[in-house]
């Protein structure tokens, strides 16, 4: 929520609106709701399952897997740390291991997530 926080802000967002359904609550439904489609694309990943083989079995979409092309570009563009975020675009585009990822991301540095 963090990440999240820290780009919709760099974006002009409204601060409380991220407090809400369309920002915590959907990220609690996508994570933990039995239907969510991006819910089932992250334990196929976590499974070691490929993404193209993932997708190529689901009949409708995860939208997720697009937007984190999106997430990470915006990031870039405003200069906005997401490592999360970072991350995920390595497992779903570089081929990168959902254990590597796990590792990188439990290895940082610790700092304050807000500023």
């Amino acid at each position: 929520m963090a990440e999240i926080t820290r780009l919709s802000l760099a974006l002009g967002a409204h601060p409380a609106t991220l407090a809400g359904l369309a920002g915590l609550g959907d990220l609690v439904l996508t994570c933990t709701g039995g239907l969510s489609r991006n819910r089932r694309v992250g334990l196929a990943l976590g499974e070691g399952r490929k993404l193209a083989d993932i997708l190529e079995e689901m009949e409708m979409v995860a939208e997720g897997v697009k937007n984190t092309l999106s997430a990470q570009r915006l990031a870039a563009r405003e200069g906005v740390e997401m490592p999360i975020t970072a991350m995920m675009h390595a497992i779903l585009y570089e081929d990168c291991s959902v254990r590597h990822a796990v590792a990188a991301l439990m290895q940082r540095d610790l700092k304050p997530e807000r500023g």
